[in-house]
């Protein structure tokens, strides 16, 4: 059967693949290396800098040296060469400033590490909350929500297909930060009513 490539949500274009893709976070397998690889530091909303240089002193103590030496140097964002706001890197490294990594070399974010023990009201970008999605903000006024593939992620496509999990269930909770309770629950009718999809 064939499935619309993409639907409409008020102002919001949504790819299919995020009804019809499984993916659950395999942290066991990846050891939060989506931290530490890719061409440029994770995007940033405008409204998170502030977040972010809020909650410093809370999160900071749990950065490795270079990334504070980055952030005492750059600030708390940089321009990549796209022209959009991102985390800054390490020196040439692929490294997110914002990285901690604790004594078995597991890599997590110094942000959500203290928010997930009552620390800050930040928990991190909220792209990275919400990967594999990706937004894009269209040149028309709608946004775009698409699935991002990327190959160190594999773990977790595996994952979520073993568990049954489709990517727009995975990420309920930031989906629902980001778009709102309704929104969400129009995915859950589109994949009901389009996709035959129940729960």
């Amino acid at each position: 059967m064939e499935y619309p490539s993409i639907i409409q949500i008020d102002d919001t274009l949504v790819s299919g693949d995020i009804f019809t893709e499984y993916f659950a976070c395999d942290y066991a397998k990846c050891k939060g290396c989506c931290c530490i690889i890719g061409d440029s530091g994770a995007p940033l909303e405008e409204c998170e800098i502030e977040a972010l240089e809020k909650n410093y002193p809370v999160y900071s103590p749990m950065m490795r040296p270079e990334g504070k030496a980055v952030i005492e140097e750059k600030g708390f964002f940089e321009v990549d060469i796209d022209g959009d706001l991102v985390t800054p890197l390490v020196g040439n490294s692929e490294e997110c400033a914002y990285c901690h990594f604790d004594k078995d070399g597991n890599c997590m974010c110094s942000i959500e590490y203290c928010w997930d023990r009552g620390k800050g009201d930040f928990k991190k970008p909220i792209s990275c909350s919400l990967y594999p999605i990706r937004l894009s903000k269209l040149s028309n006024g709608l946004t775009a929500v698409n699935l991002h593939r990327w190959e160190i992620c594999k773990d977790a496509f595996i994952k979520g297909k073993r568990e049954g999990i489709r990517v727009y269930q995975f990420l309920k909770d930031p989906i629902t930060r980001y778009f709102g309770e309704e929104f969400y629950s129009a995915l859950e009718e589109a994949a009901k009513q389009i996709y035959g999809i129940n729960g």
